[in-house]
C-alpha cells in the first residue's frame, strides 16, 4: 500500500531529495505511521526516520536545507540527531543492530541493516516502514504483520518475547501502555513473558518506569492499565503500598470493600472529568493509607480512622521513591489526600457556615478540584446512594459560593499583620503574635467577626488582655 498523499509535512520532501543525494534508503518509522494508520492524531509531531547509513549526516544535510528555523541536535555517543521545528521533533538514526548484557537494557550497538533494525523493535505495530526515496515514495514495508495486529487490536513482539523482555525490561512497562492507551489486548505468549520476566523490572531506572506509569494514568480507562500491571506483578516491583490496598477481610458479617479496585474506580472516574495528571496522582493516594489504619471493631465493623492524615504524611514518601516532583505538584496531592474526607462529611450533614470557611481557607484555589475529587469517590453499587451522595454534594457547592461570595475567605490572610500586632503593644516577636493572629484568623472562620479591619482590631484588643498586653500609648 502506498502513502504518498498522506505525506504532506514538507519535511518529508526535503529528507526525499537529501536521501536520494546520498543514496540512503531511509523511512518513516514507529509510532507515527502507527498513528497515521490508525488515524490517530497527535497533540505534538514527533517522528522517527531511520535510513541505511548515518543518521547524523542524514540530518545535518537536512538540516541545512531547512534553514535557520531549525534546530539541530546531535547526540555521537547514540549515533542520533534530532532536529526541532516549532516544538515538533524529528529524529534521525541509522540502522542498526543490538545486543544486550545481562543487568542493563542498554544495547551494545552496531550498523546494521534493515532487517536489523525491524527486529530491533519493541512490538510488531511500531515496526511499519514507510520509504521516502524517489523511487518507492510512500510505500509501506511491514515486515510482522503490524496492519493485521492493528485491525486486530493485538499488541505483539516481533521476535520472542521472553528475549525482548529479558533484553529490555521497559518493554513490559510500554506494552501495559500501549494496551491502555489503544485500548488493545496483551498477545497471550506476550502477557505470559511479562509475568515471567517481571522481576527483570529492577534494572531499569525509576524515572523511565514512572514515565510508562504516568502516561498508562494519563489514559482514558487508566484502571485497565493498573489491572495489567497488578496481575502481571509489575506493580508490585515499584509500587508496594499499592498493592497492599488489594483484597477483602471478612470477620463474621462485616467486610470492607476491595480498596485497589475503588481506587481505580475513583481513578476512571476523576479521568472522566479531568486530564490533569496531579489530580489523577491525589485519586490514586486518596486511601493509601487504608491497609496500615485498618481496624476491626465488633460494632462498627473495619474502620480507617485517620487515613486521610497518615495518607497524606505518606505522600513525600512516595514521591520521592517514583522520582516524582517533590514540590508544589507534591504539596496539591498532599492537600487533596489530607482533606478529601471533609467534604463528604458535609455532605452528611447541615453545613453550618463555619464549616464552610474552614474548608474553602483550607483548600484554597484547589477547592474545585477536591470537589471533583469527593464526587469521584463516590463507587458505591447502589445507584440511589450516588445519586444521593451527588445531590448533597451540590447543596455543598452551592454554600461554597454563597459562603465564598459573602466572605471572601478562599486563601485570605488575616486583616492585621504580625508587625502591626508587635506595633500596636511595643512587644517583640514571639509566641504571643501567633496566639493573637491565629485567634483573628479564627474568629473570622467561625464567624465571630467579619473579615475587615476594624473587627480584627477590636477582637485583638479583646484576646491581647487575655495574655496581659495593652495598647501602646
Amino acid at each position: 500500500m502506498n502513502y504518498a498523499k498522506e505525506l504532506n509535512n514538507p519535511i518529508f520532501k526535503i529528507i526525499q531529495s537529501v536521501s536520494d543525494e546520498l543514496k540512503y534508503e531511509t523511512y518513516a518509522v514507529g509510532g507515527w505511521v502507527r498513528d497515521l494508520l490508525l488515524n490517530r492524531s497527535q497533540e505534538k509531531t514527533d517522528i522517527d526516520f531511520v535510513c541505511v547509513g548515518s543518521g547524523i549526516k542524514l540530518a545535518e544535510l537536512v538540516h541545512a536545507k531547512i534553514g535557520k528555523n531549525a534546530k539541530l541536535s546531535v547526540y555521537k555517543n547514540f549515533g542520533t540527531a534530532l532536529i526541532t521545528i516549532n516544538e515538533e521533533n524529528y529524529e534521525f538514526i541509522g540502522a542498526r543492530k543490538e545486543s544486550y548484557r545481562k543487568n542493563s537494557r542498554n544495547p551494545i550497538v552496531e550498523n546494521g541493516t534493515l532487517e536489523d533494525d525491524q527486529k530491533r523493535r519493541d512490538f510488531t505495530i511500531n515496526t511499519m516502514y514507510i520509504n521516502l526515496n524517489s523511487k518507492n515514495y510512500g510505500k509501506l514495508i511491514d515486515p510482522f504483520n503490524g496492519q493485521k495486529h492493528l485491525k486486530e487490536k493485538i499488541i505483539k513482539t516481533p521476535l520472542n518475547p521472553n528475549n525482548t523482555y529479558y533484553d529490555d525490561p521497559l518493554r513490559m512497562m510500554r506494552a501495559i501502555r500501549f494496551a491502555t492507551q489503544l485500548n488493545f489486548k496483551i498477545e497471550d505468549n506476550s502477557y505470559s513473558a511479562i509475568k515471567i520476566n517481571c522481576e527483570r523490572l529492577s534494572i531499569i531506572s525509576q524515572e523511565r518506569i514512572t514515565d510508562e506509569l504516568n502516561k498508562i494514568i494519563l489514559s482514558k480507562i487508566p484502571s485497565k492499565g493498573f489491572k495489567m500491571l497488578y496481575d502481571s506483578n509489575l506493580l508490585h516491583q515499584f509500587f508496594q503500598e499499592f498493592v497492599e490496598l488489594k483484597g477483602i477481610d471478612v470477620i463474621g458479617k462485616h467486610e470492607h470493600k476491595d480498596n485497589f479496585d475503588h481506587t481505580i474506580k475513583v481513578l476512571d472516574n476523576i479521568s472522566l472529568k479531568s486530564e490533569d495528571l496531579w489530580l489523577r496522582w491525589a485519586a490514586i493516594l486518596h486511601d493509601i493509607a487504608k491497609p496500615i489504619t485498618k481496624k476491626y471493631d465488633k460494632i462498627q465493623g473495619w474502620t480507617f480512622h485517620s487515613h486521610e492524615f497518615i495518607g497524606s504524611k505518606m505522600v513525600p514518601k512516595i514521591f520521592k521513591k517514583l522520582k516524582l516532583p517533590l514540590n508544589e505538584k507534591m504539596r496539591y496531592v498532599q492537600k487533596l489526600v489530607m482533606l478529601h474526607l471533609r467534604p463528604i462529611a458535609l455532605s452528611k450533614k447541615i453545613v453550618s457556615d463555619s464549616a464552610v470557611r474552614r474548608l474553602l481557607f483550607d483548600a484554597g484555589n484547589d477547592i474545585d478540584d477536591l470537589m471533583l475529587l469527593c464526587e469521584a469517590d463516590i463507587t458505591s453499587k447502589n445507584t440511589q446512594k450516588i445519586k444521593r451522595y451527588l445531590q448533597n454534594f451540590q447543596i455543598v457547592r452551592k454554600k461554597l459560593k454563597d459562603v465564598e461570595d459573602k466572605d471572601q475567605i478562599r486563601n485570605f490572610q488575616p486583616p492585621i499583620n504580625g508587625i502591626e500586632i508587635m506595633n500596636a503593644f511595643n512587644i517583640k516577636e514571639g509566641k504571643e503574635i501567633g496566639i493573637i493572629k491565629n485567634a483573628i484568623k479564627d474568629a473570622i472562620l467561625d464567624g465571630e467577626i467579619k473579615n475587615d479591619k476594624e473587627e480584627a482590631f477590636s477582637y485583638m484588643i479583646k484576646k491581647a488582655k487575655q495574655l496581659d498586653l495593652h495598647l501602646k500609648k
